[in-house]
């Protein structure tokens, strides 16, 4: 039997990453364990109005994951299945952090498969004290003048300050309503 060279797994993660938390740090680095290759997609996504520009989000995703070598970053405006395709992916990685996310992601996992049923849609939890870091939230403390320290790697929170100059930490929003 002759030998066979083994198969390299390549997966997507694709997300907005607006911007990118340390719960998606915590993703890549289970990913890039699991996997020979994972590719970081970043979505351009204008319907969700994101805070930073794609060539913004993937600079601080290209500066914060540098030393991953089996990682690739990459800004993508298409199908889904289209970029795993042309990345030569096995599926896409996507993270639960709550069972609410679960009917969502269900959903898109199985329009995926019809658009492409070689697609495999992989689920990975982030560790327990990461479970609730959410960018929205994440944006939401940075531009009432919160301490983000915790929640993202320096050069995004940064970021942040640079996009919320004049953030008033006396604001208290929704996160003290």
């Amino acid at each position: 039997m002759p030998n066979k060279p083994p198969l390299v797994k390549r997966v997507v993660y694709p997300g907005t990453f607006d911007p990118i938390t340390n719960g998606h740090l915590d993703l890549v680095h289970r990913a890039a364990h699991l996997f020979d290759h994972v590719v970081v997609a970043i979505a351009v996504n204008s319907k969700k109005n994101p805070l930073f520009t794609v060539e913004e989000r993937v600079g601080l995703a290209q500066e914060v994951l540098k030393d991953f070598d089996n990682v690739e970053i990459c800004g993508f405006n298409c199908l889904l299945k289209n970029l795993v395709e042309e990345k030569g992916a096995y599926g896409v990685v996507r993270g639960l952090r709550a069972v609410s996310d679960f009917e969502y992601e269900f959903q898109l996992a199985n329009m995926n498969r019809v658009l492409a049923p070689s697609m495999e849609s992989l689920f990975l939890t982030p560790s327990e004290h990461l479970s609730y870091i959410s960018s929205s939230l994440v944006k939401e403390i940075a531009s009432l003048g919160g301490d983000v320290s915790t929640f993202v790697p320096a050069p995004v929170q940064a970021a942040l300050k640079s996009k919320f100059p004049d953030a008033d930490s006396d604001n208290l929003g929704i996160l003290g309503a």
